[in-house]
């Protein structure tokens, strides 16, 4: 094999952060059918998951993100009703994020949509190459 076609092969890792960023793809066209990105969708869901209204701070903090980027992903949920800014009962200087009705139920759509997802990757591997992927996942994080 000459050098130029051993430039043009992919690497391993290459190959696993194109299929990532395929991967990623799919995730975002399919939360879009919901009305939905990536982000809002983490946002709503953690609110699901809190049961509560939550700090955007702690928000930010979940979520691994940056507060000033909260703060603009908080102000597009917001403009498309899905959550609501609200007071904190604890402490009148901090607002907290609510998820609406209409956020539950985007969310919900979300999840359910998400879901038919990952049942729809998981057919197309066996059992076998599963078990393997998930020990590779398991090494490379």
């Amino acid at each position: 094999m000459n050098s130029t076609a051993m430039e043009r092969q992919p690497t391993h890792l290459m190959s696993i952060i194109e299929t990532a960023h395929a991967l990623e793809a799919r995730l975002e066209a399919t939360l879009d059918e919901a009305g939905l990105s990536g982000a809002k969708f983490s946002v709503l869901s953690e609110l699901v998951r809190s049961g509560k209204p939550l700090a955007l701070s702690e928000l930010a903090n979940r979520l691994s993100c940056v507060r000033s980027n909260m703060t603009q992903l908080v102000d597009r949920l917001e403009a498309d009703g899905l959550v609501r800014r609200v007071a904190c009962p604890t402490d009148r200087r901090s607002i907290n994020a609510e998820i609406t009705e209409e956020g539950a139920r985007r969310q919900a759509d979300g999840a359910k949509r998400v879901g038919d997802l990952e049942r729809e990757l998981a057919g197309m591997v066996s059992d076998t190459d599963g078990a393997v992927l998930q020990r590779m996942m398991k090494v490379l994080r």
